[in-house]
């Protein structure tokens, strides 16, 4: 039960304290906490796409914080690639592992990492896992698996320039997380 009671509006935000006032934009709940997020989900995913002045935001969720990083990493492929005839193929796989010294920046890290490699070798991952996600000492070992972008067979999307983390948000809740992430375009 909402512990602001029925019907009630509450939100979540960065740290969740009454006496925060960063500019950081706080997420908004309805009764029975249910996210007033996730309605323009993109089909198949976890995923859609809030709008930002001259930028994008990307909010993925999951049921837990590591799926939460999977399908955030496949909205930002997704965005730059549509991910509809991306296939699998199962030589193309890569291991991207990356260190943060907090979860923003492991988060940071994480889709740095990724968009430096789909710019420098332009892979493109239909597939994300997380094999190993250590919040003591903020590391994360991932899985990619996908094809080289070729501009005859996949469509182009925008492209991403750079990570931000201008209002970046982790949320968590009991078996729910959540990440809003801003990319420059």
């Amino acid at each position: 039960m909402n512990p602001e009671g029925a019907g009630a509006q509450g939100s979540v935000g960065v740290g969740d304290d009454p006496e925060d006032r960063s500019t950081a934009p706080r997420v908004q709940y309805t009764s029975l906490d249910e996210p007033a997020f996730r309605s323009n989900a993109v089909e198949g995913f976890k995923f859609e796409y809030l709008d930002h002045t001259a930028d994008v935001q990307l909010h993925a969720w999951g049921d837990t914080l590591q799926e939460a990083f999977e399908q955030v990493a496949l909205a930002m492929y997704h965005y730059m690639v549509p991910l509809d005839h991306v296939g699998v193929e199962g030589e193309l796989t890569r291991e991207f592992s990356v260190q943060g010294h907090d979860l923003h920046s492991l988060l940071f890290a994480f889709l740095d990492e990724l968009l430096f490699v789909f710019s420098t070798d332009l892979l493109v991952c239909r597939e994300v896992t997380i094999t190993s996600f250590d919040r003591d000492s903020f590391t994360l070992t991932a899985v990619g698996r996908g094809e080289t972008f070729d501009r005859g067979r996949h469509e182009a999307g925008t492209e991403v320039k750079a990570i931000t983390y201008s209002a970046m948000q982790i949320v968590e809740r009991e078996g729910d997380a959540e990440v809003f992430v801003i990319v420059d375009i």
